[in-house]
């Protein structure tokens, strides 16, 4: 009975898959179609409303932690000032930025293919804003779906636009909100709390900066809304090559569910007898699926579910509580539209290790070891010596010769460095500056200059010698490189 069920299925999708020659936010001519969700509500939507918080929670907060005097994540692009858990990272660690963003890549790959867009449904900050903010304003204020689609047909009163201009105000005043916080992960939470505090004349950039990013996110919020996710959104379009059969995404039993129709009441044929299978019994009529509609009424791009997996689908789950209240009312199992796999959904065995989640999974393990042993290992400072291109050795008396060299020390950790010097570990010889050494170095600062290396002509090795020099603070040695001296050795003894 299962199979003849599957094959009616196929038949069915097969007729129907005309819906995915276009999203459901775009009507035939283009125009768009504005999406008016009905509220959710169930044990799924709760859960989702608890992520939300904290979620919030740590978007807020997060800006004002400092580890050792700097902010515990930032992202200053301007001024290539990067920390992430307290650590400060500058242009000098890009390898470290490849590697990261390599390893997030490959997180990206295993978890779509694992657990497809559930990212999207739940902490996407474009959905915790979106769903469980603005829309719950907007229910607030013009009500449930239905309600809103009649306010909007109306016409023009004064309820109604005061209704809208309160709305779009609150909108905007939540805009400002989220642009001031994520400003402080660009630029720091400092400098946010100074040009709020300062007249706009003193940080007209920043203000208009702040403007600018506030106008943006009312513009997504108040109007773009779900096309971000529809058509926006770049990682939505990745999951069109990264779902897998075995994927677990927010899917519709249609084994159990189809072929779906209305409610018969008092009809025995729909009565399972005693003892039977209530799935089987079902099959004698139809699916447990009553067609009621709420998965598509609720659903905030639009889409029906029953369809099949659609690249609209975000995983919001609220198809899952509205088809579940249905499911409890009409005293039939829940779980119509759950979380599950297309092929756990066809053969009732759900297999989430496969060998392509395993062959990820020890990429992603070994990349983040190596993340991990690179961070841990990386100096406090970044030293770079160079010998001063164009120059040729000089002879400072009949048995020696001296380079010069350029050094760069950038201060990688959390405090200042004081008393900064320079000693040659190998060969024997002396370093002489040119000009004062740098008595302190803030740290995330840069100290540059040059120094003489003088070697007697017995220590070297032809016309390149390997030498290696040790940077202190103080009488702690804080790194160490590689150069070359160039030069000819001793002189031979005349005869």
């Amino acid at each position: 009975m299962a199979d003849l069920k599957n094959t009616w299925y196929e038949e069915i999708m097969e007729d129907t898959e005309a819906y995915r020659d276009k999203i459901a936010t775009v009507d035939e001519k283009g125009r768009r179609i504005w999406m008016y969700p009905k509220k959710p509500v169930g044990k799924y939507y709760n859960r989702r409303n608890l992520v939300a918080l904290l979620f919030v929670i740590l978007f807020v907060t997060t800006p004002f932690i400092k580890v050792h005097g700097e902010q515990f994540m930032l992202f200053n692009v301007l001024e290539r000032k990067f920390v992430l858990f307290g650590i400060l990272f500058t242009p000098q660690d890009f390898h470290l930025f490849v590697l990261a963003m390599l390893t997030f890549f490959v997180f990206i790959i295993l978890f779509t293919v694992v657990y497809g867009r559930l990212f999207c449904g739940w902490v996407c900050p474009q959905t915790v804003f979106m769903e469980m903010i603005f829309r719950k304003i907007e229910y607030a204020m013009e009500g449930d779906g239905p309600a809103q689609r009649k306010l909007d047909a109306a016409p023009w009163t004064a309820q109604k636009i005061r209704k809208k201009a309160l709305k779009h105000a609150v909108f905007f005043g939540i805009a400002v909100f989220v642009s001031n916080f994520f400003l402080a992960y660009i630029i720091g939470a400092d400098q946010v709390l100074n040009i709020i505090r300062e007249p706009v004349s003193k940080n007209f950039g920043g203000f208009v900066a702040m403007m600018v990013f506030s106008g943006a996110f009312y513009l997504v919020f108040a109007r773009l809304r779900e096309q971000v996710c529809t058509t926006i959104c770049p990682y939505g379009r990745m999951q069109g090559v990264l779902l897998v059969k075995d994927s677990i995404i927010v899917a519709y039993d249609h084994v159990r569910g189809e072929p779906r129709g209305k409610i018969k009441k008092h009809h025995p044929a729909n009565e399972p007898g005693p003892g039977a299978d209530i799935g089987e019994a079902a099959h004698k009529t139809q699916g447990d699926c009553v067609d009621c509609n709420l998965c598509v009424a609720v659903c905030p791009t639009g889409i029906d579910i029953r369809n099949g997996t659609q690249l609209e689908c975000v995983n919001c789950t609220a198809c899952m509580d509205a088809c579940d209240g249905v499911m409890e009312k009409i005293g039939k199992p829940t779980n119509l539209i759950r979380y599950d796999s297309m092929k756990g959904i066809e053969t009732g065995k759900r297999r989430i290790f496969t060998p392509r989640v395993l062959a990820y999974t020890a990429v992603l393990i070994a990349l983040v070891a190596l993340d991990v042993a690179l961070i841990a290992n990386r100096g406090i400072v970044e030293s770079i010596i160079l010998r001063s291109p164009g120059q040729l050795y000089q002879q400072t008396d009949a048995t020696h010769l001296t380079n010069l060299y350029t050094f760069k020390i950038i201060n990688k950790s959390p405090k200042e460095l004081s008393d900064l010097h320079f000693k040659l570990a190998q060969p024997q010889g002396v370093i002489r500056m040119v000009g004062a050494a740098p008595a302190a170095l803030a740290k995330g600062h840069t100290a540059q200059g040059a120094f003489f290396v003088e070697l007697a002509q017995d220590q070297l090795e032809g016309l390149s010698t390997p030498i290696v020099i040790h940077v202190y603070a103080g009488d702690n040695k804080i790194d160490a490189v590689k150069s070359n001296f160039l030069g000819s050795g001793a002189p031979k003894t005349p005869q």
